[in-house]
């Protein structure tokens, strides 16, 4: 399992959400608030009495001590935390878990290109391959769909992508579908045609996609197979 829950996660009753970054749940008949880094929509996640999982913060500096990282859809937990992404996709560079990464040496999280930051590049030699990761929570009739909400800063991303791959620079974008219920992968269209149309236009120009689907329980996270893009 390349990501591992701790024993100090807690699992709470959702409440509501306030703003975009906290939430507020119940637990052994107690309210507490709890921080969540997904500025989302959630849409069809967030409904009051779910259950939810959320992490502790040993960090004194931190206001509020929970994370938000599993909401509790029927009897499937989806993976809602933003950061996951990113650390899967360097755990599974590092464990050679990512087929399309296993022939690169390096990696380097956070690169700044231009007037956006990208998550990672990885690199063998000369050759470099510049990656964008994102966090999938949505499915529509069994197709995992990103985003859940108009994202100005993913479209800045796609044009990124875009422009360094039609200079010849290689680039991939990485969505890790948090949930098991999607069986194949799609833009979501209907919330983001802009989005939408960047990323068939990405495809066009040789940006790489690769979408692929958690294994999640509230022992913690994995990778595994890769969808299909329709």
């Amino acid at each position: 399992m390349l990501i591992s829950f701790s024993k100090d996660c807690i699992e709470a009753k959702f409440i509501r959400r306030y703003k975009r970054f906290s939430v507020e749940v119940e637990y052994k008949n107690k309210n507490l608030w709890a921080h969540t880094n997904n500025t989302g929509s959630m849409m069809g996640l967030l409904r009051p009495g779910q259950k939810v999982f959320l992490s502790y913060s040993q960090n004194p500096k931190r206001k509020l001590k929970y994370t938000l990282e599993l909401v509790k859809l029927a009897d499937m937990w989806v993976g809602v935390n933003t950061l996951v992404p990113n650390r899967i996709l360097k755990l599974g560079f590092q464990q050679k878990q990512i087929e399309e990464l296993k022939s690169f040496k390096t990696i380097k999280s956070e690169v700044k290109v231009g007037n956006s930051r990208l998550d990672a590049y990885v690199q063998n030699n000369e050759t470099k391959l510049w990656i964008e990761a994102k966090n999938v929570t949505m499915v529509e009739d069994e197709i995992a769909a990103f985003p859940d909400a108009v994202t100005l800063r993913g479209q800045k991303h796609l044009k990124t992508l875009i422009d360094m791959s039609k200079n010849g620079t290689l680039t991939a974008l990485f969505f890790f579908v948090q949930r098991s219920d999607g069986k194949c992968f799609a833009p979501a269209d209907y919330i983001d045609p802009v989005y939408a149309d960047l990323f068939y236009k990405s495809i066009d120009a040789g940006v790489q996609i690769w979408p692929y689907q958690a294994i999640i329980s509230n022992k913690g996270i994995d990778i595994g197979k890769r969808l299909k893009i329709i």
